[in-house]
């Protein structure tokens, strides 16, 4: 790798994809700090959108899980799409299926997941039809915060077997960062510390294994054993530090809360849920409107502490993240308040790509440019719409932004 690093050099000035390697090179013997530059250049540069269709072909993968990698929420959106449309447009099916899966992924830290499952569902069928091997991770990441331990724990079994048979440990990090994130929120924090021990352990899949962190912090403190706390906020914050986006930030000081005495905890969770509000990670904020919760009932401050609980429990319902809002109603009831069953809407009348198609047409995309981002049919974009207006009982496009506010697809 160090051999590696001054290669880009050579060109004159360095394109996108020297910047990407350079970066890349810089991470692995210098560490997030001295790489982070670098690789935001990279990115601001494939974002400026001057590639040719073969260079986004050759290099589009690999900046999708930078941006990640950067905690840029805004960067990986737009590049995760892009990267889907090239694919579509390119008939690349032997591409498409690892695009979808970056682009649900995104989806599922966002707590998007009806639009995270079209995704997976659709990377799922590619693969199913060109006969590849399954590339998909969403799902297991969908499920996991979804809260449902069975389905989980059978795909990442699933998952865990495959990938070994491949010797693809990135996946089986996956499988752990996972498995930390379904128990966390089931409330069994003893096996989400081991899990998440096992994904930051080696960190050869950097998204995973950084985010898997933090994952190992909560649980940490939780299971009432932080010797390993310290030691992982101490890594997490080299990567969110030198990012310094709001969803970076939001992270660290939600995980530095959990670690602080009660003379800066409090700020910290402020400052973690100020941070988050201006991301569109609304599964990451409504967890830190939990943690700052519960905070707040174990300080005794029962009527503070129910206006967080409440707000993160109706976030994470309506999404349905089911594990954390079930968490959340605990802690709720503690307090001495039951929290509302969530009732049935015209939201949950909606199909998954329903939701994806109703989304974007919010958003202001045409029908066509919706059939051409999903590879569907006009008519089909059509049909969807139709159903959509009737379920929300509307008559135009200007009218969805009213029907899905304050849903979990705004």
């Amino acid at each position: 790798m160090r051999a590696a690093k001054p290669a880009s050099a050579m060109a004159q000035p360095p394109g996108a994809g020297d910047l990407l390697l350079d970066g890349q090179a810089l991470l692995i013997t210098d560490g997030y700090r001295a790489a982070t530059p670098t690789l935001k250049r990279a990115i601001g540069a494939i974002r400026d959108d001057t590639l040719s269709v073969e260079e986004e072909c050759r290099w589009l993968w690999l900046a999708c899980r930078v941006a990640m990698d950067l905690w840029d929420d805004e960067g990986s959106f737009a590049l995760c799409a892009r990267y889907v449309r090239l694919a579509r447009e390119a008939g690349a099916l032997t591409v498409l299926p690892l695009a979808l899966t970056y682009y649900a992924a995104i989806h599922v830290v966002a707590g998007e997941f009806a639009a995270a499952q079209t995704l997976g569902e659709e990377a799922r069928d590619v693969t199913a039809a060109i006969a590849g091997p399954d590339v998909s991770i969403s799902a297991l990441f969908l499920t996991a915060w979804r809260g449902q331990l069975a389905q989980a724990s059978a795909l990442i079994e699933a998952s865990d077997l495959d990938a070994a048979a491949r010797g693809e440990g990135r996946r089986i990090d996956a499988g752990r960062y996972a498995t930390a994130v379904l128990c966390n929120g089931l409330g069994r924090y003893e096996a989400a510390l081991a899990a998440a021990q096992q994904a930051t352990a080696y960190p050869g899949a950097p998204t995973v294994s950084t985010w898997a962190l933090y994952e190992l912090i909560e649980a940490a403190t939780r299971a009432g054993q932080p010797a390993d706390a310290p030691r992982a906020l101490g890594q997490l914050s080299e990567s969110t530090e030198a990012s310094g986006t709001d969803w970076a930030l939001g992270i660290q000081a939600r995980s530095r809360a959990l670690l602080a005495d009660n003379k800066v905890a409090e700020a910290d969770y402020r400052e973690a849920i100020e941070r988050l509000r201006r991301t569109r990670l609304r599964a990451e904020l409504a967890r830190a409107h939990l943690l700052y919760g519960e905070w707040l009932r174990r300080e005794g401050r029962r009527l503070d502490a129910r206006v967080q609980l409440r707000t993160a429990h109706d976030m994470l319902a309506s999404m349905g993240a089911e594990g954390f809002a079930e968490r959340a109603a605990r802690e709720l009831t503690a307090t001495g308040e039951t929290a509302r069953k969530r009732t049935a809407s015209a939201i949950d009348e909606l199909t998954a790509q329903e939701a994806q198609i109703a989304i974007m047409a919010r958003d202001g995309a045409s029908n066509q440019e919706i059939a051409t981002e999903l590879f569907i049919s006009r008519k089909t974009v059509e049909y969807h719409l139709h159903k959509v207006f009737g379920k929300f009982r509307i008559s135009t496009r200007a009218d969805l932004a009213g029907a899905l506010a304050g849903s979990p697809l705004a």
